[in-house]
């Protein structure tokens, strides 16, 4: 404010040309002018900055439909902006209710809406097409809809079978936790030993929304060498054998159910046994699973090793916060790594891929954020019978 008082000062005294003024005080010659004229006016608080904003917005909200839509969602406090103005509009049709983006942004500055931290999507890997062919390729797990005993006891049917043979590895009831399905399958794995793949949904305990889809149960998967195969989210026909089983499972197993829980499991046994032995399956030419099947040729092993990782990667253990130190911040990379050691290389692109094992996990940008990759979806095609095989 002293400079424009000071500039007409200098402009009085006829010593200095307008341009010379400007120049000297670093303004353009329009805005002079419009000093200028606003000392001539005769308005004493001339040289006070004015504020830009509008005197009036003619597409403002009036304030008495603010208040209703206040009123609204402080009755309704989990009805967004849509439902509000779909409950008011059902109420009061004959008034023009804003835009559902304009009840947003009056809720939002009322302090009635949480700002929710936006996660980025997850980088699609494509598909995987993997049919598995020989037996031990790929197992197939998942748990039968719970069901109570006829006692009140909760009962979770882990079920395990072999992809190729049909072969029904387990039926145990067990926690649907880490925990218990990671029990049930160390037994397994020492009774009968490793496949080389597991195939699964993405929920919990098998998978999971963070790199790669993995879990602490798929983790310990991959250090045992053993793939896990996600079928894309909500396709359960993508696990149609194992799906198939199911239903004969609970036909034959739960209905009704048993009295207790130790008598259902017996039921299990008795039809897993049944069912791998005598019954016949018609894709196999009604030969049952057993004639197929052969125990896997690698054992459990009694130790676990740390992944190895070549001379072209940077190596890094995940703290118990899922973080990584890197290049001197740290970035979140996943709990379920929480302990392990993962591999950073190198991209020609820039930043580096993240990997745990063999598997991709995602990569680390030169602004230091991980982009987490979705899992590749082991989406299973069945071949269709063509016209002239149907016949036959």
């Amino acid at each position: 404010m002293e400079e424009r008082i000071a500039l007409f000062r200098e402009y009085e005294t006829g010593a200095f040309s307008v341009t010379e003024l400007c120049a000297r005080y670093g303004i353009s010659r329009e805005t002079f002018y419009v000093w200028k004229r606003r000392r001539a006016s005769g308005e004493p608080h001339w040289f006070e900055e004015r504020s830009h904003a509008v005197e009036s917005c003619p597409h403002a909200t009036a304030s008495q439909l603010a208040d209703c839509l206040i009123a609204t969602r402080r009755r309704f406090p989990h009805f967004g902006p849509k439902k509000v103005k779909a409950w008011l509009e059902r109420g009061r049709p004959e008034i023009d209710w804003p835009a559902a983006s304009t009840i947003g942004d009056i809720l939002k500055r009322e302090g009635l809406v949480e700002t929710r931290r936006r996660r980025r999507r997850a980088i699609a890997q494509g598909e995987v097409v993997a049919p598995a062919s020989v037996p031990n390729e790929e197992w197939s797990i998942d748990f039968k809809g719970w069901f109570r005993t006829r006692d009140g006891t909760r009962c979770d049917p882990l079920t395990i079978t072999d992809a190729a043979s049909r072969f029904l590895v387990e039926v145990r009831i067990v926690d649907p936790t880490w925990a218990g399905v990671k029990g049930a399958l160390e037994r397994v794995f020492a009774d009968i030993g490793l496949p080389d793949a597991i195939r699964s949904d993405n929920g919990t305990p098998f998978g999971s929304t963070g790199a790669g889809g993995l879990s602490a149960l798929s983790v310990w998967w991959l250090k045992l060498g053993i793939e896990p195969h996600y079928i894309p989210p909500a396709s359960p026909q993508d696990n149609a054998r194992h799906e198939r089983m199911h239903r004969t499972l609970k036909a034959e197993t739960s209905k009704p159910p048993a009295a207790t829980a130790a008598e259902q499991q017996r039921r299990f046994d008795v039809f897993r046994h049944h069912f791998n032995q005598e019954r016949p399956h018609e894709a196999l030419d009604q030969a049952p699973p057993a004639k197929l099947w052969q125990s896997p040729s690698r054992a459990l092993p009694s130790h676990l090793h740390d992944p190895w990782y070549d001379a072209y990667h940077e190596v890094r253990r995940v703290r118990s916060s899922g973080e990584i130190k890197w290049r001197g911040e740290l970035v979140f990379v996943g709990e379920a790594l929480a302990g392990e050691l993962v591999g950073l290389a190198e991209r020609d692109t820039g930043g580096h891929i993240l990997r745990f094992c063999d598997r991709d996990l995602g990569v680390i940008d030169r602004d230091h954020r991980f982009l987490r990759f979705a899992p590749p979806r082991a989406r299973f095609r069945v071949q269709q019978k063509t016209a002239a095989t149907a016949k036959q």
